[in-house]
């Protein structure tokens, strides 16, 4: 299935816990004023790759914790990055995705794509930046109102878990 994405960084320690494979998406709608990753937010840039050769990338690399989906937005390309989610589960990887949505914005859509992605993401890192509440202390976040949301908790419990605050 092909994706639009920025860049694939093996090997990262920045975007979760552990060694990751970090795949930046492209194309964001929220335009978060000082975003970190600005040149992911034009749909239209980046490059088209397959979501088999990023499942690949996975398998040959042994060293891997997880994988995280980041961009630009992976909600705007929901089934490929469901896809590679569910690649990732299939090889016992844990799954981190970073949204601009909030938690219950992603629900209300009800959207089939992106209830998939939901379903096959263990940690959600969701809402915009907002430079006037940017922290450098939080953790796996750029802005205090960003929560880091334990979703195998969550679907448990049927009430938001965070995995700290």
């Amino acid at each position: 299935m092909k994706i639009k994405i920025s860049q694939v960084i093996n090997d990262s320690i920045v975007d979760g816990p552990g060694i990751r494979l970090a795949v930046f998406t492209q194309g964001c709608i929220h335009n978060c004023p000082s975003c970190h990753n600005p040149q992911t937010h034009d749909i239209n840039a980046g490059k088209e790759t397959d979501t088999e050769k990023i499942a690949k990338i996975l398998s040959n690399n042994p060293l891997l914790d997880g994988v995280t989906l980041t961009g630009g937005d992976p909600f705007m390309q929901a089934e490929q990055c469901a896809q590679i989610a569910k690649d990732a589960h299939a090889l016992g990887l844990n799954v981190w995705t970073y949204t601009g949505y909030t938690y219950e914005q992603i629900l209300d859509k009800n959207d089939p794509h992106f209830n998939a992605l939901m379903n096959n993401t263990d940690v959600l890192i969701d809402g915009r930046f907002i430079l006037e509440q940017r922290s450098l202390e939080l953790k796996f976040r750029g802005s205090k109102n960003q929560r880091v949301i334990d979703m195998n908790k969550t679907r448990e419990t049927g009430n938001i878990v965070e995995l700290f605050k």
